[in-house]
């Protein structure tokens, strides 16, 4: 059975970049390494793995780094340390309009 990772990648500006690979070391020395000029981590190295997960089915890796890809930075960094706690709270919708805090009544 081929594994899939998802990882997310600390660049030197603090900035984060997540992707999935079936080869982790491989992908993470290529990042580190520069392969790619036109890539997001090329100017922005050196770089350090702060988080992976494997994965057995390529549909939910792909299902799961979209996810974190929209996620903010300090959500990616909560989940990178294991804060989660801190990850619910910042996962909370906290707009005005959302329904939690809408005291109107219909």
């Amino acid at each position: 059975m081929k594994t899939y990772f998802v990882y997310i990648l600390q660049c030197l500006d603090n900035l984060t970049y997540t992707g999935v690979t079936n080869n982790i070391s491989r992908r993470f020395e290529e990042h580190q390494n520069g392969l790619n000029k036109n890539c997001f981590t090329f100017k922005r190295r050196p770089l350090k793995l702060i988080f992976h997960q494997e994965f057995n089915d390529i549909e939910q890796a792909i299902f799961f780094e979209k996810k974190i890809k929209k996620w903010s930075s300090k959500k990616k960094y909560a989940l990178a340390n294991g804060e989660f706690d801190l990850l619910q709270i910042l996962s909370e919708c906290r707009n005005a309009s959302h329904a939690k805090y809408n005291t109107e009544s219909d």
